[in-house]
């Protein structure tokens, strides 16, 4: 054990003697740490992001969904149908039913006192907050009555009321213009990061499907959400939606869906997509490991006579071995704990419009592959300098 720390001590003189060469062979393994544990920061947290999306849209609900939405492969929601009122009204009679919503969405702009702000529009009608976690903050939410009516009210975003009124109680009762239309505001959502259906709820508006007609001339919806009274009666519910669709539009026109499969699958496609990041990152890995390995090579042919002598006065071939090995293994681990400390540093500074979060496994994959780095291509460059013939070495000029 002390033999092991005095040449664990002689490898951290040797290093700090060459202090740039040590920098400049830590780098590449600091690169790949840094790539490695910043692109898992960014898999981890937009992972994270999504499921909490998912989860705010509320329990025991079930998803009407364009194509065949996440359900092979992850293809997206691409193709198929749009739905209608008359898909609406049949699947409202499905017993089990508790709420149902509609949904359109647009990207519009938003004016008011001469401004103009973008705003992510959600159309649909008053069952929507019961389906749907949404907190007003100021003023209340719009019923199916007034949505019947045709009323020109919407609820706009915490960011949207501030830039246009100054703040969300000034907001409230204001007039604004949606495509030439005017709009009282009826509410201001809650400040918070993330929104309904996917959108930032700060720069989120949400009005009832009838009064923006005109945004949506062939009224058709992009989804439909129904809340079922019960967890048990989910897929019973489900059976029942597809057998009424399948009457209008065939198989692979839409797909019936929860939250659970929905999560399981972007849990699916997100460990594919850390997979293939982790990939990526150790290519900056193998770089910089035979960049350890070069530099190995040359510190034990510079180092040769060195080595001789040390041989000639005791020093066994083992010793030789393990500190060649140890200062590999040294360069290695501390360009790992740089790069890991600057991937830190980055999260820190972009989690305020990033979803980035430093998983516990990232840092142990990022310490454990640099020493095993270190360790593998040190080991070639060590013994190498372990079966020099002290003879020949001290000989050599």
């Amino acid at each position: 054990m002390k033999t092991l720390l005095t040449i664990i001590k002689s490898s951290f003189e040797d290093i700090k003697r060459n202090k740039i060469r040590t920098f400049l062979t830590s780098l590449g393994i600091l690169i790949g740490v840094l790539s490695v544990v910043l692109l898992m920061a960014f898999g981890f947290g937009l992972k994270a992001y999504i499921e909490k999306e998912f989860e705010s849209l509320g329990k025991n609900l079930v998803m009407v969904l364009p194509g065949k939405g996440f359900q092979q492969g992850g293809q997206g929601l691409i193709g198929g149908v749009e739905f209608d009122e008359k898909d609406v009204l049949k699947l409202k009679r499905i017993k089990g039913v508790e709420n149902l919503a509609p949904v359109f969405t647009k990207s519009i702009k938003i004016e008011a006192n001469g401004k103009s702000e973008p705003s992510s529009l959600l159309a649909s009608n008053g069952d929507l907050f019961n389906v749907v976690s949404l907190e007003i903050d100021k003023g209340k939410i719009f019923t199916n009555a007034q949505v019947e009516k045709k009323e020109k009210k919407v609820i706009i975003g915490a960011t949207i009321a501030e830039k246009l009124f100054g703040s969300s109680d000034m907001a409230l009762g204001k007039t604004v213009r949606i495509q030439n239309q005017r709009f009282m505001v009826s509410g201001v959502l809650k400040k918070k990061g993330g929104g309904a259906l996917g959108s930032d709820s700060n720069t989120q508006s949400i009005t009832p499907y009838k009064s923006v007609f005109s945004l949506n001339p062939n009224k058709k919806f992009f989804a439909i959400y129904i809340k079922t009274k019960n967890s048990e009666s989910i897929e019973g519910l489900k059976s029942e939606i597809k057998k009424i669709l399948l009457r209008r539009y065939k198989e692979d026109d839409f797909s019936v869906t929860e939250q659970a499969e929905l999560l399981g699958t972007i849990n699916s496609i997100f460990s594919i997509l850390n997979s293939v990041l982790i990939a990526i990152g150790s290519i900056s890995l193998l770089v910089g490991g035979i960049g350890i390995m070069n530099i190995m090579y040359a510190t034990v042919t510079e180092r040769i006579k060195e080595i001789g002598i040390r041989r000639a006065i005791g020093a066994t071939k083992k010793d030789i071995l393990l500190q060649f090995l140890s200062q590999a293994t040294i360069l290695s681990l501390f360009g790992g704990l740089i790069g890991l400390f600057i991937a830190f540093a980055i999260v820190l500074l972009i989690q305020p419009i990033f979803p980035a979060v430093i998983n516990p496994l990232a840092v142990i994959i990022a310490l454990g592959v640099s020493s095993a780095i270190g360790i593998f291509f040190g080991v070639f460059p060590a013994n190498k300098a372990a079966n020099l013939s002290p003879i020949e070495a001290i000989r050599y000029e």
